[in-house]
């Protein structure tokens, strides 16, 4: 099971600083996305099926792939420390390379979401189901009451 890329997938430079801590906090303070975790990228493509996800790089350079690596309408995209990427609910993403070493995120939620794992295996079909009534968000989760996450 393979899932293209939604047109909502966004890849942005935001210039913010980028140490996590920093990271954390401007999420926090705008409010729409709670960061839960700092860490790497998993190699193996995976996708969220109750939750959108949004990730403040803070350290390092990486290709990550976004859509199953197999997928002809996949998107490869090189990020740095200080972009935003926003992941649509169902769009497998990977790590491809680490480019200098050192690859790190800050990885946020919509407040009041939970998140699974999903790999596209057998059994995950109603899942992919439910991916549909995962709602958009009301707000930018980089820059509050306008940005350009509403503008899909």
């Amino acid at each position: 099971m393979r899932l293209t890329p939604l047109a909502q997938l966004r890849v942005s430079k935001h210039n913010i600083p980028a140490c996590p801590s920093a990271l954390e906090s401007h999420f926090s303070q705008v409010g729409v996305v709670t960061p839960q975790w700092r860490y790497t990228m998993y190699q193996t493509s995976h996708f969220h099926s109750t939750s959108h996800e949004v990730l403040g790089i803070s350290s390092g350079s990486a290709k990550l792939c976004f859509g199953h690596e197999d997928n002809p309408g996949k998107v490869v995209e090189q990020v740095s420390a200080g972009d935003v990427v926003v992941i649509p609910a169902g769009v497998a993403h990977r790590l491809l390379d680490d480019i200098e070493g050192g690859f790190q995120m800050v990885g946020c939620y919509p407040k009041g979401c939970s998140w699974d794992m999903c790999y596209g295996s057998e059994g995950e079909e109603d899942k992919v189901k439910g991916i549909s009534k995962v709602h958009w968000f009301t707000k930018d989760s980089v820059y509050g009451d306008e940005g350009p996450v509403l503008d899909v």
